[in-house]
């Protein structure tokens, strides 16, 4: 049986993406060396993470000599819009008050945050 393609990125998908879009772009090995020693996975697990996302409609590759250079082609913002979406759709019922409710009720936000969060719910109130 296939794999369901997940929705999101996964935890090493993101690091990968994150390296990515830091560079520009990158080839394997790039990435690889971009990492830190003590934590670099084998070239073949990066090299199908890499396709992985690929497939997945995050990256695409070029050919340049022997190696396959990697760029991205979905920015960070509409990867963190795409995972916001998805969280809102699976655990608050599609409902990005629920989720606001959850973060207030959950974390200790500045007073500073609070009031860029103010102000853009008055930018909402009047588009």
């Amino acid at each position: 049986m296939a794999r369901k393609k997940a929705p999101t990125l996964t935890e090493a998908e993101l690091k990968i993406m994150s390296l990515v879009w830091e560079q520009g772009e990158a080839t394997v090995s790039g990435v690889i060396q971009a990492m830190p020693k003590e934590k670099r996975p084998a070239y073949n697990t990066v090299l199908t993470i890499m396709r992985i996302l690929e497939t997945k409609g995050y990256l695409r590759h070029v050919k340049e000599g022997r190696a396959h250079v990697y760029r991205p082609i979905v920015s960070q913002n509409q990867a963190r819009s795409k995972a916001v979406r998805h969280i809102v759709a699976s655990f608050f019922d599609n409902s990005p008050e629920q989720l606001l409710l959850s973060i207030l009720e959950n974390e200790k936000l500045s007073p500073a945050e609070i009031a860029r969060l103010q102000q853009m719910i008055a930018s909402n109130k009047q588009a």
